[in-house]
């Protein structure tokens, strides 16, 4: 990894809350093109460090890059400028509105001229346009219509609007909080097709999953993460799921080598 440059990377990062530690010095690397799976028991703090990475949370100390420049982020929207998507785990859809308004909530298009800069008023048919053929792109043309209001979707086709939205505006990474949490089998199938197909167009994923069936399928490097620190990294072709989730646990230790991975 010495000649590679991460996508991003945590240094030493802590974030504490009072007495409680929930980041202990940690670190993380995202290299380019690849799925980062990160798991971890319960309270580990696997969706703490990842938070402090997009912006959600603001670590009391350490420092975060991306590709190699330090960044600060306040917030996630500061990340999201920078290129940086998140597919939360309770989407973060508006029930209510389109797919189209969906996609673009907080990034509306506004029609060119004075219609726009002085009416400020949306350019509702490029909105349509673009989500079309974004959503057409993943294989997601399965809905009625782009103007149907998400509440009428099932379960899968928003997970998938979440995740094209994503993949429409991430330049850099993005990050997928347990996206087949809530899901059947044959929708969770569709949300791993889509998440390799996001990979595929170049976009690296950081994927928080408790699924190891679903970890282990579409992971790259599988970051195990225990008691608020990176307990080590593991290639998923040398080791089982078993070994994971002792190691995960803490029932099994990594070997010496992996420890600094």
């Amino acid at each position: 990894m010495s000649d590679v440059t991460p996508v991003v990377q945590g240094r030493n990062l802590v974030k504490r809350y009072g007495h409680v530690t929930a980041i202990d010095n940690s670190d993380f690397e995202l290299l380019p093109g690849e799925i980062l799976a990160v798991i971890g028991d319960n309270g580990a703090g696997k969706s703490s460090i990842v938070k402090a990475i997009c912006g959600a949370t603001v670590p009391d100390a350490g420092e975060i890059l991306i590709e190699g420049e330090p960044v600060h982020f306040t917030s996630p929207i500061e990340a999201r400028e920078r290129g940086i998507e998140i597919v939360y785990q309770t989407l973060a859809l508006s029930p209510a509105l389109s797919i189209a308004d969906n996609m673009f909530m907080g990034r509306e298009i506004r029609k060119k001229g004075w219609m726009g800069d002085w009416l400020k008023m949306l350019d509702k048919k490029e909105m349509e346009r673009f989500a079309r053929e974004k959503l057409t792109e993943l294989g997601l043309m399965t809905v009625q219509s782009i103007t149907q209001p998400v509440e009428t979707l099932s379960g899968g086709q928003r997970q998938g609007v979440a995740v094209a939205r994503a993949a429409a505006f991430a330049t850099k990474f993005i990050i997928m909080d347990e996206p087949t949490a809530a899901l059947g089998v044959k929708e969770s199938r569709r949300v791993l097709e889509l998440i390799l197909d996001v990979k595929s167009r170049g976009i690296p994923i950081i994927l928080i999953s408790h699924n190891m069936p679903h970890v282990f399928e579409v992971a790259d490097r599988i970051h195990i993460h225990r008691l608020g620190r990176r307990l080590c990294t593991i290639n998923p072709n040398d080791y089982s799921m078993s070994d994971a989730v002792a190691m995960m646990t803490g029932a099994m230790e990594p070997p010496d080598d992996l420890r600094a991975a």
